[in-house]
């Protein structure tokens, strides 16, 4: 199984340079739709509620302190064979969602349900630590 790095040096090989909000959403939405349409997680790692949308921890320790990166950032990583599906499940969203702005992203995930139930009634702003489950992500977006 592919780790959220695989996913995110794709994504930016793909895309080129963003910010790390971006790349967040981006990552985000991929392994919420390989959820939907697939039925599996493209990868294993978790995204938590905080204050600004979906957050992979793993990812934000790598990029902490950067406000935008490139696949450089993954030099390390060695390119990973993704499958056709998986791939076409990226493809997909890059396509959908790759030209829109990352406060675009965060706004939009903001207004979905597995983000607002995991947050419950936090105030705007808080910080949170909760996991959005996998389960709630495939249920929400297999609904759309």
């Amino acid at each position: 199984m592919a780790k959220v790095y695989d996913v995110a040096k794709y994504i930016l090989k793909s895309q080129g340079s963003m910010s790390t909000m971006k790349l967040q959403k981006l990552t985000y939405y991929c392994q919420a739709w390989s959820l939907a349409w697939d039925g599996v997680p493209l990868f294993e790692e978790e995204f938590r509620a905080w204050a600004n949308g979906p957050v992979c921890p793993e990812l934000f320790e790598k990029h902490k302190g950067k406000f935008v990166v490139d696949e450089s950032l993954f030099s390390e990583t060695s390119d990973y064979r993704f499958t056709e599906d998986e791939t076409e499940t990226i493809n997909a969203v890059l396509k959908f969602y790759g030209n829109e702005t990352s406060h675009y992203l965060s706004e939009l995930t903001h207004k979905e349900r597995p983000w607002m139930e995991t947050r419950g009634k936090l105030p705007q702003g808080a910080s949170s630590n909760k996991v959005i489950s996998k389960e709630l992500m495939q249920e929400y977006y297999n609904g759309l």
